[in-house]
């Protein structure tokens, strides 16, 4: 198994502040394992869905753990140009910057 890497934070704390939410949102994350996708390739398509809904923390996050997982960053490059003919180049060039984001240091 591979070891993700830690949550950030915040996402510890709103956990601790909301532990049902949290059960509730592991609960989702298992069932949605269940299937014919390996587990690098489930967390390519989790970027895409990401980046379709330009939700930069998710970005963040799937970025994270795929990294955690060996995808390269020529990969998560491409999911980015898969998806630019759909959310359009502002919004793409917005996405490629949240994937060169450095995780804040405490």
């Amino acid at each position: 198994m591979v070891n993700m890497p830690k949550p950030p934070d915040t996402y510890e704390e709103f956990s601790k502040a909301f532990p049902e939410l949290r059960k509730a949102w592991d609960v989702l994350g298992d069932a949605a394992k269940e299937g014919p996708l390996d587990d690098r390739t489930a967390r390519l398509v989790k970027l895409g869905v990401a980046i379709g809904a330009m939700r930069e923390g998710a970005v963040h996050s799937s970025a994270r753990k795929a990294r955690a997982l060996g995808v390269t960053s020529d990969e998560l490059n491409q999911v980015v140009a898969i998806a630019a003919s759909i959310i359009g180049m502002p919004s793409s060039v917005a996405v490629w910057t949240w994937l060169s984001d450095k995780p804040a240091k405490k």
